[in-house]
């Protein structure tokens, strides 16, 4: 029941955003144009202060118009010691514009972290903020009701043209205790990046050093303690972003 209820949510967010699209834009399907492309901003490997090596990714490929697109975003870890992942998840969602600068966005997040999997209805909204922050809030809705909240900020320092520097900040918010993953109530954790990228092919490839930081916090610090886990790691990475 509480897993028909979730796509429920999820459907009948998509449903809006498509309506909403078609009231904003009089879209003629037969001659939109349509586009595709996949793009990873972090292909990574990572060695923290601890010794952990991990082999991380964020992507996105999408398909449709300027109005109406649909997107499979996909993020995870893999331990490669332990030869299993730390963390996947996968997004499902239709995106349309909602301002100059903004897409709203609706649709279902499969994940798989340590301990049950997890599905969640997702609602947000992402795009460009003053200053040329590029924000990316999501609000998740899981099928037994636990609730939580991503909001990804980033900022590209361009040195010249090709040697930049990516500043990043992904926060994770929940509303509710979910023990069985780990997750406490309140801040939850936080993802701290700088990478200095040199765009090699027009941004089609662009090679890049950088480190972050991984911490927890609250409940879900003191979970982690107890299962004896890690709370707060440093990483040297080396990776690339690919578009094609």
């Amino acid at each position: 029941m509480m897993l028909r209820s979730l796509f429920a949510t999820a459907l009948t967010a998509t449903a809006a955003l498509m309506s909403m699209s078609a009231l904003a834009e009089d879209i003629d399907v037969q001659t939109a144009k349509q586009f595709w492309g996949v793009q990873f901003e972090e292909l990574e490997y990572r060695y923290s202060d601890n010794d952990e090596d991990l082999g991380s990714w964020d992507g996105d490929t999408f398909y449709g118009t300027d109005e109406l697109k649909v997107r499979w975003l996909t993020k995870g870890e893999y331990d490669i010691d332990e030869q299993a992942y730390e963390q996947l998840e996968n997004q499902l969602v239709l995106q349309t514009p909602i301002s100059t600068f903004f897409d709203a966005k609706a649709g279902v997040r499969f994940d798989t972290p340590e301990g049950p999997d997890r599905t969640y209805a997702v609602l947000g909204v992402a795009g460009l903020a003053p200053y040329w922050f590029e924000i990316d809030v999501s609000l998740y809705v899981g099928d037994d009701g636990k609730t939580s909240s991503e909001i990804d900020a980033e900022y590209e320092l361009l040195f010249t043209n090709r040697l930049i520097l990516t500043l990043g900040l992904d926060t994770t918010i929940s509303f509710s205790e979910d023990k069985e993953i780990g997750i406490g109530r309140g801040l939850a954790s936080t993802e701290l990046g700088a990478r200095l990228s040199y765009d090699v092919v027009d941004r089609a490839f662009s090679p890049y050093i950088g480190i972050v930081n991984e911490r927890k916090y609250g409940d879900t610090e003191d979970m982690a303690k107890a299962s004896g886990d890690s709370t707060d790691d440093w990483y040297a990475v080396i990776g690339a972003k690919v578009m094609f």
